[in-house]
């Protein structure tokens, strides 16, 4: 008799998501390239903002690979990739507009106090 998809008996082993090996090795190689690209940035003592940049790209790049593979986000219904991601971007927004803020504030105050002296 068989059975309907998602259906078993008792004492049937119910097989889970397979990937192929190879995608995680290939990941695992990705990874160490960029690791290797990251301690470059310093052994060629990279300074100033070209620095960061390439750390930051080099730090993002590797998580997204490890959520995306090995945390299998890269499978996951889009609702719950937006779940996870979304507010970790909206909250980098909110950085990048306080940042500026913070620049005027600094620089009005700084004008306003100047004129009194």
């Amino acid at each position: 008799m068989a059975h309907a998809e998602g259906q078993h008996t008792a004492g049937q082993h119910v097989e889970g998501q397979q990937h192929p090996i190879g995608i995680y090795f290939t990941v695992w190689g990705l990874l160490f390239v960029l690791s290797t690209f990251s301690y470059l940035v310093d052994y060629y003592h990279l300074q100033g903002y070209l620095r960061w940049t390439l750390i930051l790209v080099f730090m993002m790049a590797k998580a997204g690979l490890i959520v995306a593979f090995f945390m299998h986000m890269r499978w996951e219904r889009l609702a719950l990739i937006y779940a996870i991601l979304v507010p970790p971007v909206l909250v980098l927004i909110f950085v990048a507009i306080m940042t500026f803020e913070s620049d005027y504030t600094f620089l009005t105050r700084g004008v306003f106090f100047a004129v009194g002296s």
